[in-house]
C-alpha cells in the first residue's frame, strides 16, 4: 500500500522510514526545496541497511503525493491554521484515512466534521520508539480507526487507542507533568538541572524502560497497588497540594485501578513478576552501562 506523508521534517522523515521498512511505498510532500534534498539524504542513509524497504519518493506537490495513497500521515508544524488548510485539501484530494502527528491539537480543532480524520501521535523519533497514540474525534468513523490501528501494528508500531480527545493526549501529559515538577525543583533550589536529569536517567528512566507507573506502584509494595495507595497516597496528595493540585486518589478510583491491575496480574503471581522486573532491569542497566 502507498502511504503519503505531508511534511519532511524530523517526524515526517522518521515516519517515512517506519512505513518503508514495513514494505510500503512512501510518497513525501515537502514544499521547501532545500528540505526536500536534506530529507532524501536522511532517508537514504537510514534505510541503507533495510534491503526490503519500499520506495520513498519526495514530491513538491501535495496532489502528486496523495494520489493513490491508502493512508495519509500529516507531519506539519503544530500550527492550527496550517493543519486546517492541509486537512481541507486532503479531504478534497483523497478518500484515505487522514492521520495527524499532532503533539497536542485535536482532530476536532483542525479537521471538524471530517469523519476520516484522527490523530496518530508518535513518540519522537517514531522509527526508534514504537508507541503511537490514536485519538479519534467524536465524529471519526470507528472503522477508520480500525484501519489505522491495523496499519500501525503491521508497520511494527504499538498503537494505543484513547477513549476521548484531550489536549496533549497521554504521552505529552505524562511527560509534561514530570517536566513541570523538574522546573519547580530547579526554581525552588532543591537540585540542579544535571542532578534532576541523572535521577531520571539513572533511576526512573531505567525502571520505566521495563514497566510503567501503575505497574511500578503495584510491584513496589507487597499487597499490590491498593496497599501502595493506602501507604503512600497521603504523601503524594501533600506533594500535589504543595503545587496547587487537588486530584485525590479516591477509594473508587483506587478500586478501579486495582481491578485493572489484578486482571493483568493476580496477586499470587506478584513475586514471580517482581523477579521478572528485576531481571529485566539488570539487563537494561547492563546494556546502558556497556554503551556508556
Amino acid at each position: 500500500m502507498k502511504v503519503a506523508i505531508a511534511g519532511a521534517g524530523s517526524i515526517g522523515v522518521a515516519w517515512a522510514i517506519v512505513f518503508a521498512r514495513a514494505g510500503h511505498d512512501v510518497a513525501v510532500y515537502e514544499p521547501d526545496a532545500a528540505r526536500r534534498e536534506a530529507a532524501r539524504a536522511e532517508i537514504r542513509a537510514r534505510l541503507a541497511t533495510t534491503p526490503a524497504a519500499g520506495a520513498v519518493v519526495i514530491h513538491a506537490e501535495l496532489r502528486a503525493a496523495v494520489r493513490g495513497a491508502g493512508h495519509v500521515q500529516e507531519c506539519a508544524p503544530e500550527d492550527l491554521a496550517l493543519k486546517r488548510e492541509l486537512f481541507a485539501r486532503f479531504a478534497e484530494l483523497t478518500d484515505a484515512p487522514l492521520a495527524s502527528s499532532s503533539s497536542a491539537l485535536t482532530a476536532s480543532e483542525f479537521a471538524p466534521g471530517i469523519s476520516r480524520a484522527l490523530v496518530a501521535h508518535p513518540a519522537n523519533p517514531p522509527h526508534i520508539l514504537r508507541i503511537v497514540e490514536l485519538v479519534p474525534a467524536p465524529f471519526t468513523d470507528p472503522a477508520v480507526v480500525d484501519r489505522v490501528e491495523a496499519l500501525m501494528s503491521g508497520a511494527g508500531m504499538s498503537p494505543v487507542r484513547l477513549k476521548r480527545e484531550i489536549e496533549g493526549f497521554v504521552y505529552n501529559r505524562l511527560q509534561g507533568a514530570l517536566l513541570r515538577e523538574a522546573y519547580c525543583l530547579v526554581r525552588d533550589g532543591v537540585a540542579g538541572v544535571d542532578d534532576i536529569d541523572r535521577v531520571v536517567r539513572e533511576g526512573l528512566g531505567r525502571r520505566w524502560a521495563v514497566i510503567g507507573p501503575f505497574e511500578t506502584a503495584d510491584l513496589n509494595t507487597r499487597g499490590g497497588i491498593e496497599a501502595h495507595a493506602q501507604r503512600l497516597g497521603p504523601a503524594y496528595a501533600r506533594m500535589g497540594a504543595e503545587r496547587g493540585q487537588d486530584d485525590p486518589w479516591t477509594p473508587e478510583l483506587v478500586a478501579h485501578v486495582t481491578a485493572e491491575r489484578r486482571a493483568r496480574l493476580p496477586l499470587e503471581r506478584w513475586d514471580e513478576r517482581v523477579a521478572w522486573r528485576d531481571r529485566r532491569m539488570v539487563a537494561v542497566a547492563a546494556a546502558l552501562d556497556d554503551g556508556a
